[in-house]
């Protein structure tokens, strides 16, 4: 092993030494109390029992979502993810599912496999490294570099070359992200696109859009309701509510219908009329988001205004909707990278960024990509 691999080992374990006694009070959160003994201790970790096979590793859910087409192409395939929402989203995707290790077990921990695929910016020079040594031909998928971090990157190159030596094809988002990984020692780099977004939204019914603004709080939650009727004024234009669950729909209903008595406003059930007519309408039944987003002017990203981790933005994006979400974006982080022109506000804020509908800028989709290339490359492995 060469000199660099030895200093970069030591240190890394320098830093775990320093790191146990926060690891451990960090234990006492139940959010943690599977992930840090999985990832720091090995427990109930251990190595894939499915040698030599495609091996995907993720950081969070956005990215274990948007690879969801590869694994199902290879269903006895081998999955690693590091946060707690990544490991959810795995486990319902593949039995063979593990935390990643800290890098200083993986020499030890990583089996042979036939490739490793990593998504994005999971650049771990000892899981590049020792996938090889092992046998894997190793991938990197998605890659960006965005403006906000290519600096960053710069003045880190001498280091990022190490990495890049052991990734033997790169799939790039775009032209400028080839050439920003190709200055910091990329090789074998092909552009195909965000393939976050290869999968795109789908409409099965076509509805006639009314002569009105259409404002849609689309996915909303427990008290996400309240707050938007609170700042919804007749002069926005309809309301449409979509709430999350089917079993709010009624409890929903009820909260609808007492604020629209109080204010002299018009509301239905869209089970009971099939119309946008009323100025407030409850879409009740299933299945239906896409098809109202496809007419609408205005989402309201619920899921986001309470700390649900929000939901996904590509779709009302995508529909050329104006995008309005709450803070709380933690689970969708990856998706809202995918998009330009969108709202995050306060939940104060909400009746202000109403008024203004028409100073909003409509959002813009990343290029969409292909997994064709990819799966190409895999099944010739």
């Amino acid at each position: 092993m060469s000199l660099f691999y030895f200093i970069y080992y030591v240190l890394a374990v320098i830093l775990y030494i320093i790191a146990i006694p926060i690891l451990l009070l960090k234990l006492r959160n139940k959010k943690y109390q599977i992930a840090i003994p999985a990832k720091f201790f090995l427990r109930k970790n251990p190595k894939f029992e499915n040698e030599n096979k495609i091996w995907f590793h993720t950081c969070s859910m956005g990215e274990t979502k948007a690879i969801r087409p590869l694994i199902d192409e290879f269903k006895d395939c081998n999955l690693s993810v590091i946060t707690n929402t990544g490991y959810d989203e795995a486990i319902s995707t593949s039995r063979s599912t593990r935390y990643l290790p800290y890098e200083i077990f993986l020499p030890f921990w990583i089996n042979r496999q036939k490739a490793l695929v990593v998504m994005e910016a999971e650049l771990w020079y000892i899981l590049f490294l020792f996938a090889k040594r092992k046998g894997a031909k190793t991938y990197l998928i998605n890659a960006r570099i965005s403006d906000k971090s290519y600096n960053s990157y710069k003045k880190m190159s001498w280091f990022y070359k190490y990495i890049f030596k052991n990734i033997d094809k790169i799939y790039a988002q775009s032209e400028i992200d080839k050439k920003r990984l190709e200055e910091l020692g990329g090789k074998n780099i092909e552009v195909i696109g965000n393939i976050k977004l290869a999968q795109l939204p789908k409409i099965t019914k076509e509805y006639k859009k009314p002569n009105s603004t259409l404002i849609t709080a689309g996915s909303s939650h427990e008290k996400e309701e309240e707050l938007i009727l609170k700042a919804y004024k007749k002069e926005h234009g309809k309301l449409i509510i979509v709430p999350r669950h089917p079993e709010r729909f009624d409890k929903v209903y009820e909260l609808i219908d007492t604020y629209s008595k109080k204010n002299n406003l018009s509301c239905h059930r869209f089970s009971q009329k099939e119309n946008f007519d009323s100025d407030i309408i409850l879409i009740d039944k299933m299945g239906e988001l896409n098809n109202i987003y496809a007419i609408s002017d205005v989402v309201i990203l619920c899921g986001a205004f309470e700390k649900i981790g929000g939901h996904n933005p590509v779709e009302p994006a995508y529909f050329g909707c104006k995008l309005i979400s709450g803070k709380h974006i933690f689970n969708q982080k990856s998706l809202f990278d995918c998009i330009n022109n969108y709202y995050i506000i306060q939940n104060d804020e909400l009746e202000k960024y109403l008024n203004d509908i028409k100073k909003l800028k409509k959002p813009v989709l990343a290029k969409a990509g292909s997994i064709k290339p990819i799966l190409k490359e895999l099944k010739n492995v």
